[in-house]
């Protein structure tokens, strides 16, 4: 290697080094982040299946940072120091999610509802066919505060299916209101059909969506939202989704049975909409986006309208 070629590549290590992202000393380091955002949330996620469960997760969380000889305040004031660092906090949640997603027994996927599908593949009359990942982590700010996902329509499909998405949700806020969003929209032969849900505590969520007049399915699409709000971004607000299951039910009615008990869509009384004001993504009420239902049934409903664009 001549001098030349040396000194170039001594240079370009140097600026490599020079460039990479360095954590203060006063702040947890990266990888022990990592270790400590995994246990802190297993052990929030233990807490809920008990029945004094905010006793417990205090107690939980304090066992979390003595194992890791850290303090609550030096925790506190870590995620506020990566949290600001959207793009470097992502990664570190991404690596989390993965973490959490191989260990999903301990979050709960034997138990409860969650469970009664846990053993499903994707065939039979009853399946799960959710193939995306089972666990991730949303943070409020563009891009990380919207997961999406869309399944196209196969053999596996008849006419007169109804499905099942749930869920289980898990909050880390300072402060501020939880506000988490899931829609999901099945595109059949001749219209769009939508339905969304607000969830904002901890614990299993789950979307409905039954059977449509033997129409045959063509896509189905969605995605999972949490909003930021008008908050400051130095208050850390997360929300890390498991378990996650989209259960699709084979219809045992005949077509005639299916198309006596369709009916319309119930009236439609409020508006909701998603837009984006100042590079924050919210959620208002006002211009239409969502029509809904008039709560005769506990997921809102729209027909015939596009994907929203958030």
């Amino acid at each position: 290697m001549s001098k030349t070629t040396l000194f170039s590549f001594l240079v370009s290590t140097l600026l490599a080094v020079s460039c990479k992202p360095v954590t203060p000393s006063q702040y947890i380091q990266p990888g022990e982040m990592e270790d400590i955002l995994v246990d802190y949330h297993m052990a929030r996620a233990m807490a809920q299946r008990e029945s004094n469960r905010e006793y417990n997760q205090a107690l939980y969380e304090e066992a979390v940072f003595k194992k890791h000889g850290v303090t609550r305040a030096d925790f506190d004031s870590s995620l506020v120091y990566y949290y600001t660092r959207a793009d470097r906090f992502n990664a570190v949640c991404q690596r989390v999610a993965d973490r959490l997603e191989e260990q999903a027994l301990v979050l709960g996927a034997t138990e409860g509802e969650i469970g009664k599908y846990a053993s499903l593949n994707t065939e039979g009359d009853t399946a799960n066919i959710w193939a995306d990942r089972t666990t991730m982590i949303l943070i409020p700010q563009p891009p990380y505060h919207r997961w999406e996902f869309s399944i196209e329509g196969d053999s596996t499909f008849r006419k007169g299916d109804s499905f099942l998405l749930q869920f289980i949700s898990n909050y880390m806020y300072q402060s501020g209101n939880k506000t988490g969003v899931v829609y999901l929209a099945i595109e059949y032969e001749d219209t769009t059909i939508a339905r969304y849900q607000n969830f904002s505590s901890a614990g299993l969520s789950q979307l409905n969506f039954p059977e449509h007049a033997g129409k045959e399915i063509k896509q189905i699409r969605g995605f999972f939202y949490i909003d930021g709000g008008r908050e400051e971004t130095t208050v850390v607000r997360l929300l890390c989704l498991s378990n996650v299951q989209l259960i699709r039910f084979h219809s045992k009615k005949n077509d005639e049975q299916d198309e006596k008990n369709s009916s319309p869509l119930d009236s439609i009384t409020r508006p909701l909409y998603i837009d984006s004001l100042g590079g924050r993504d919210t959620i208002r009420r006002g211009k239409p986006y969502l029509p809904i239902n008039n709560g005769a049934t506990p997921n809102r409903v729209v027909t015939r309208m596009p994907e929203p664009k958030l």
